[in-house]
């Protein structure tokens, strides 16, 4: 037997290490006062800036263009927005004196987020899948989890998220819907603009989120739920998290080999299905659990790293498979797109 082939180095995501210098400087010079209420203000500002320009870079076109191939889609969705909140929730029951409320919800919540795009389309072209497919799939996914995360999470969080009182949901649809919806409509007129600056504003992206993120560690540490978690507690998540991602992963491959999807498709699948977005997911906490989002995105933020590492081995571990024999009409088709 082959032993897997393993990178010389695991990645390490330097946004990650922003995120956490971020929450480190939270920890020691947390906003108060006017400073909390003018970074509140900001925070609310950006989440509205992030999802405008979400709605103004998806390509309506190709999302309609993927829909024929609606069945990979579908199932990309089905572990997104079912498969991964119905292991959340059994997670959630078997362990319930291992984490605090908080961290219960945040690691509940990790499981509603959407899939991420960028990581999914860049380990699916790594391992040689199909690469268009995880392209519409990570847009569908980031489109449905404008509505569906929010909804999901008001009902399987319950109070802890406010529910479905008219403040949150007032909330959700102008921080998150309304901007997307603008984005979509101004895309044409705004396309071009973000084309030729998309580095520029690729740093407002993650600057928006720093800001996110500091704002709602900041309020976390002012409140003192900080105090929650232990080494433990903490060690506790990372295994729940670990199990989490493992059955994923499996799922994902082996389901969608016995739903008869080839290997190009069966890639795919695995990483646009077992992956969920830091960037979509910190934002959308900011407005929904609001104080407390400190907490609750940290299981997020584990689970985006812990990904990382673990899809960079198999993605490298597939690329290095042999092929399977093509016929050949589909050799001269690859040939042409190569």
């Amino acid at each position: 037997m082959r032993r897997p082939h393993l990178p010389a180095r695991l990645p390490l995501d330097p946004y990650v290490l922003a995120l956490l210098a971020t929450v480190g400087l939270a920890a020691l010079l947390p906003a108060r006062g006017a400073a909390a209420t003018a970074a509140g203000a900001a925070s609310t500002a950006a989440v509205a800036l992030l999802f405008f320009l979400y709605g103004a870079r998806l390509s309506t076109r190709e999302a309609l263009d993927g829909l024929r191939h609606w069945r990979l889609h579908l199932t990309v969705l089905t572990c997104t927005f079912l498969l991964f909140p119905v292991i959340g929730l059994a997670l959630r029951a078997l362990a319930p004196g291992l984490l605090p409320p908080a961290l219960q919800s945040g690691l509940l919540f990790l499981c509603l987020v959407p899939s991420t795009v960028q990581s999914s389309i860049a380990f699916t072209s790594i391992a040689r899948g199909n690469v268009p497919a995880a392209i519409c799939a990570g847009s569908f996914s980031s489109l449905a989890g404008i509505v569906l995360t929010p909804l999901l999470a008001a009902v399987l969080l319950g109070g802890r998220t406010g529910g479905f009182s008219l403040d949150s949901l007032l909330g959700i649809t102008l921080q998150l819907l309304l901007p997307f919806l603008l984005g979509q409509a101004l895309r044409r007129s705004v396309g071009g603009f973000l084309t030729r600056h998309r580095k520029t504003l690729g740093y407002v992206d993650r600057g928006s989120i720093l800001l996110v993120v500091y704002t709602a560690f900041s309020a976390g540490m002012v409140a003192g739920i900080w105090r929650q978690v232990s080494p433990l507690r903490l060690g506790a998540l990372m295994l729940l998290e670990a199990v989490l991602l493992a059955v994923m992963l499996l799922v994902t491959w082996y389901g969608a080999a016995r739903l008869g999807f080839g290997r190009e498709d069966r890639i795919a699948i695995q990483f646009a299905g077992s992956k969920k977005s830091l960037a979509a997911g910190l934002p959308m906490a900011s407005v929904l659990f609001g104080a407390q989002a400190g907490l609750a995105v940290l299981p997020l933020m584990l689970f985006h790293q812990m990904q990382l590492m673990v899809c960079a081995v198999i993605a490298r571990r597939r690329a290095a498979d042999p092929l399977p024999e093509l016929p050949a009409d589909r050799v001269a088709e690859v040939s042409r797109t190569a």
